[in-house]
């Protein structure tokens, strides 16, 4: 593939906010696209006016952005080839319906909804399903069965759309580079609408056109596009075109198996399905961002959700999945989401996020007037970031270095509400008194020989921490100090003491 030559595009419809599937779509466009120095196209399909939702374009800009993947060309980005609004190019698709109407590739039709519901019913009555077809279309209201002088009256008084009129017989082979080649029989293809009666071109025909205009070398889309596509070959062999090539990406499953991942089933995930935040007037739908998931991480998250470059290694910058990445490694298979993994390949990118845990930490203690070094700050994140996913936890698995617990865990605080608790605690506090080496390593050696050590070390554990959780008791020792663990020792005494 010569360099330079690919051009791609990411054509959402601005019908509200992109969920995962969207998202990777563009994903793996802007990585196909840069592995061959080529040009990733940002186009707006908003053929459809009445699902049009405000704020989507931003929505769809700002995600983009975020994930660092943003177009070469196109809406908010200007090009060559503008306007890369569908709803702007109206007298461009005009031109080229009436290309297809002059070579008998498409046709007039004037038939209300009422008559194709009428006929509906009663094929429906019959058991049969009916299909606006080669078989039906001569008994239907249309310029294929009225006479020149009918249709030149018809076109001045009454509503009409634009069909595309497939013709029957042929066994159309199609290549698809992820599922290979598919042959459809045209005879069981209906006559799809190309025009509306609101005069505005359908997605079909839209789609074809600007590809072809916009010099789209791929079209890499979801799989649910795939019925469309012989449609689309016809289309382009009607008007004396090359087709691009096609690659029809895997739909992403719910890890329970219930179904693809949709805008329509927010409510019942029990994940995140949007990258960014959307927000209506009502509602306010967090997204990975706000969550806390770092956009490398749900990059390389989302590009394995399909694709692999193969073998084992799962951790991948943006630039080398870009240097990896080929549509012959798409899986043809549904992928299942599982946001364990999500959690897990942000845990594995925060390794590279040092300097920003540092400034998160830094801000949490000073918002509560908390001052220390930042040697031994550096020392807390070393020590407790292997057991965070996201740098917004940070705070709750090292806040016992900066504070003495404001409570204690409840169900085992209770369980040694007992004189012999605080007996055991007093000699802890002793032994601890009259070590002059207070290190984790000297420490160690010295509880070693202790009776009832378990039980003492959980002690201990509760008393400086507050629970049962934290790293190695000896080391939070040796940052506290002997003074300042003594204290909090101390001060579970006198819990106990009240309690009892």
């Amino acid at each position: 593939m010569s360099l330079h030559s690919v051009r791609v595009r990411f054509a959402p419809s601005p019908t509200g906010p992109l969920h995962l599937g969207g998202i990777r779509t563009a994903l793996y466009n802007y990585l196909f696209a840069k592995k061959y120095g080529g040009t990733f196209i940002l186009r707006i399909e908003d053929t459809d006016r009445k699902r049009f939702v405000e704020n989507s374009e931003s929505y769809i800009l700002e995600t983009l952005k975020w994930c660092h993947i943003e177009p070469d060309e196109g809406v908010g980005y200007g090009g060559p080839y503008s306007p890369y609004y569908q709803s702007k190019r109206s007298n461009i698709y005009r031109m080229y319906i009436n290309k297809l109407l002059k070579k008998g590739y498409a046709y007039y039709a004037f038939d209300t909804n009422q008559d194709i519901d009428k006929k509906i019913k009663e094929w429906n009555h019959r058991g049969l399903v009916f299909s606006y077809n080669y078989k039906n279309r001569m008994n239907m209201n249309n310029s294929l069965t009225i006479t020149k002088e009918q249709l030149h009256d018809k076109l001045q008084s009454c509503s009409y759309v634009i069909r595309f009129k497939i013709k029957p017989g042929e066994k159309l082979k199609m290549y698809d580079i992820i599922h290979g080649n598919i042959i459809v029989n045209t005879d069981h293809l209906d006559d799809k609408i190309l025009l509306k009666s609101d005069g505005g071109a359908t997605y079909h025909l839209a789609n074809t056109i600007d590809d072809h205009l916009m010099k789209i070398t791929h079209v890499i889309r979801g799989e649910e596009w795939i019925p469309s596509m012989s449609l689309h070959l016809l289309l382009y062999r009607a008007l004396d075109w090359t087709p691009p090539h096609f690659a029809h990406l895997p739909l992403i499953l719910k890890n329970n198996g219930k179904g693809k991942i949709s805008k329509r089933n927010t409510d019942s995930s029990n994940f995140p399905i949007y990258p960014i935040q959307w927000k209506t007037p009502k509602t306010i739908i967090p997204g990975y961002r706000e969550l806390g998931y770092l956009p490398e991480a749900f990059v390389n998250m989302l590009a394995l959700l399909g694709w692999n470059p193969g073998g084992k290694r799962e951790i991948f910058s943006l630039q080398e999945l870009i240097n990896l990445f080929s549509l012959e490694r798409i899986t043809k298979s549904s992928v299942y989401f599982d946001i364990k993994k999500a959690n897990w390949f942000n845990k594995k990118h925060l390794n590279e996020k040092e300097e920003e845990i540092f400034s998160f930490l830094f801000k949490e203690i000073k918002t509560r007037s908390i001052f220390c070094k930042k040697d031994y700050l550096w020392k807390v994140i070393h020590l407790t970031m292997d057991r965070i996913h996201f740098i917004h936890e940070i705070w709750e698995h090292s806040f016992y270095f900066f504070i003495s617990p404001s409570f204690y865990e409840d169900n085992f605080f209770k369980k040694i509400c007992h004189e012999n608790t605080i007996i055991q605690l007093e000699k802890a506090k002793i032994l601890l008194y009259d070590i002059n080496q207070f290190t984790s390593v000297y420490l160690r050696f010295l509880f070693q020989k202790i009776k009832n050590k378990h039980k003492i070390m959980q002690l201990l554990r509760l008393s400086l921490v507050g629970s049962l959780k934290g790293i190695d008791v000896f080391i939070i020792l040796e940052m506290l100090g002997k003074e300042e663990s003594i204290k909090r020792i101390q001060e579970l005494i006198n819990q106990i003491k009240e309690k009892i």
